[in-house]
This record gives C-alpha cells, sequence and structure tokens, in this order.
C-alpha cells in the first residue's frame, strides 16, 4: 500500500480531485466522490504498469491564492 498526496477544488457544480505525487486526476459530484474516484484512477494508473513505480516523494504542500493586473 502507497500513501499518496491530493488537492480537491470545486469548479461549478463538481468536484477536481489532482493527484499531486503523479499526474491523474478525477472529478465527482461531492468531495468524498472525488477523493474515491481520484483513488480508483491512481489504482487504475498502476494496475497497467510490469512494475509498480515509487510515487514522487512530496515532503511539504502549499496551496495559495493570489491576484494579477488582467
Amino acid at each position: 500500500m502507497k500513501e499518496f498526496n491530493y488537492v480537491v477544488w470545486q469548479e461549478d457544480k463538481y468536484y477536481v480531485s489532482q493527484c499531486l505525487n503523479i499526474d491523474v486526476s478525477s472529478f465527482g459530484e461531492t468531495f468524498e466522490d472525488a477523493v474515491k474516484n481520484l483513488k480508483e484512477a491512481v489504482q487504475l494508473y498502476f494496475d497497467g504498469e510490469d512494475q509498480t513505480p515509487d510515487l514522487t516523494e512530496i515532503r511539504n504542500i502549499v496551496i495559495g491564492k493570489d491576484y494579477v493586473n488582467a
């Protein structure tokens, strides 16, 4: 079993989930669905591999929000 990190945000009526260790994402109508669907997508990503690659280790996560003149 391997631990993975993710971020979830809301876009309109859906929640989008993004794995931070590998380039895999998913979505759902609720926060819980988005996380459950992401977990399934990460598992499917590794199911197709001959050897299970390691997940990129992430030590610190910072989520920011700022403004630009546009």
